[in-house]
């Protein structure tokens, strides 16, 4: 497909994802659990805030004096990225010259009403300043360097993220040709190297777009790159998946695939870009719950307010019309934030209909239904306190079987008290400080081990179907998991 042009985003090739088809909402983990309406947010930032997520848009400073887009993009989000403000050309339009102007615009306003800023971006083959084009090789690496140093200098300690690299493959997977990349195959870990440098306590990530269906050449040229960056310790934290489901492209059925497969790498995930053609509400609540699904997917950034604010406005891609209006997409998004909640509260009775907990000492793993993270009630800070699995159908424990590629999966015919995952379901553990793989291994000993983070699964056998307990191998309190 040809294009769009607009003065307000330049335009990109959006190839429609390969094997891409509209995923049903069971494609992505679970049907959809409406929240005690006593308890459900009203708001798309305050829901998603309910699970710790954030739910963002993308901000044009020009567009900040007209009341109705300010109004709901006040009320309705938690993170705010600006739109072109933070990019190279209006960051830097003179060598060593920098105006943030408008960007401090977008970050005053955001700041002042106790919202958090993603900045974006400061290294892409677009949107460059006109004096890049006279440089090349050394020249470029250098003045790449300098502008990431000089723009995170001002945000320092400011911001939430930074896309530190923008859309730097081709669809066929490989490197994209650009002057950037002619700089050397190295340029990006230079990029994010400098970065950590320059602020230490930001988040950095690559943001990229067709990169949501896990089969395609794209997504895994990219996932290649981040384990390699992993694995040699090249600071990264978050991959953006811009999520830009328009012009042909669609919501995969192995979308939370990729969501997971990232986030196995130890990096945080998120959906920095969204629109979707004519809103579909299937597709919205569909990358919604994906996103939930996955414990490392931080939070969904809208790429605008409403319809007529869009790049691709023709397609009605946004969550409101172009009067402000409340689409039934944000409705489908809305409920599916709600349902994730924010975990179940150990002190308060089963709900009406379920089994209630098995007794004995072992203590039941609650908050499964947030699909984020679990909290283990009244846990103490010795090392190995143990809480038992507590499954759908009451059984006192869960069993589980160990599969080839090392992934925890529900043994037999048990099921998982945990957001509905049905027989069979892969299951991840996740660890809430950050570190965790995702992936597990069984030492000499029997016990089951995370990858990175250490911590550990109490085995009772050594085999495959063997019924274990999770305990905090490092005694913390509060020891966090996730089931998804």
């Amino acid at each position: 497909m040809a294009p769009s042009s607009s003065p307000r985003r330049r335009s990109r090739w959006l190839r429609p994802l390969l094997g891409g088809a509209v995923a049903a909402l069971t494609a992505v983990g679970v049907g959809l659990v409406m929240p005690d309406a006593n308890a459900a947010a009203s708001t798309l930032g305050a829901a998603a805030a309910q699970s710790g997520r954030y739910f963002g848009t993308a901000i044009a400073a020009s567009r900040l004096g007209d009341s109705t887009y300010s109004t709901i993009a006040g009320r309705e989000f938690n993170m705010i990225t600006a739109e072109n403000e933070m990019k190279p050309d209006a960051t830097e339009p003179q060598r060593g010259v920098f105006n943030f102007s408008a960007g401090d615009q977008i970050y005053n306003w955001a700041t002042q009403r106790g919202m958090r800023v993603r900045g974006h971006t400061l290294a892409w083959h677009a949107q460059q300043p006109s004096w890049w084009s006279g440089l090349s090789g050394s020249g470029l690496r250098q003045a790449m360097i300098d502008h990431i140093n000089g723009v995170m200098a001002h945000y320092k300690g400011k911001l939430y993220a930074w896309d530190v690299v923008n859309e730097a493959f081709a669809e066929n997977g490989s490197r994209r040709s650009s002057n950037l990349q002619n700089t050397g195959n190295d340029w990006i870990e230079v990029a994010f190297r400098t970065a950590r440098a320059a602020d230490p306590s930001v988040k950095l990530c690559y943001n990229d777009y067709n990169i949501e269906n896990w089969t395609y050449a794209k997504t895994q040229g990219v996932y290649t790159m981040i384990r390699d960056f992993k694995s040699r310790g090249v600071p990264i934290d978050c991959v953006g998946l811009q999520t830009h489901f328009t012009g042909g492209s669609s919501l995969p059925g192995n979308f939370q695939t990729t969501l997971s497969s990232f986030a196995a790498l130890g990096v945080d995930v998120a959906l920095t870009e969204v629109d979707v053609t004519n809103s579909s509400t299937s597709q919205y609540a569909g990358l919604t719950q994906a996103c939930v699904n996955v414990p490392r997917c931080v939070g969904i950034t809208v790429w605008g307010v409403r319809d007529s604010d869009s790049w691709r406005s023709s397609e009605s891609p946004l969550l409101f019309d172009g009067g402000g209006n409340k689409k039934a997409a944000y409705n489908s998004v809305l409920n599916v934030l709600n349902s994730a909640g924010g975990g179940t509260d150990p002190t308060s009775p089963p709900p009406s209909g379920t089994t209630p907990p098995p007794s004995g000492t072992g203590q039941r793993i609650v908050g499964a239904q947030s699909g984020r993270c679990v909290d283990v009630p009244n846990a103490s800070q010795t090392s190995g306190t143990r809480v038992q699995l507590y499954d759908c159908n009451g059984q006192t424990n869960q069993a589980w079987t160990l599969t080839s590629s090392r992934t925890l999966t529900v043994y037999g015919s048990m099921c998982l008290d945990a957001a509905g995952s049905g027989n069979g379901s892969a299951v991840q553990i996740y660890s809430c400080n950050g570190q965790a793989n995702q992936q597990w291994t069984v030492n000499s000993s029997g016990t089951i081990t995370g990858v990175q983070s250490g911590r550990c699964l109490d085995v009772w056998g050594t085999g495959n179907g063997q019924q274990v307990q999770i305990y905090d191998c490092n005694g913390q309190a509060n020891q966090r998991f996730s089931l998804s």
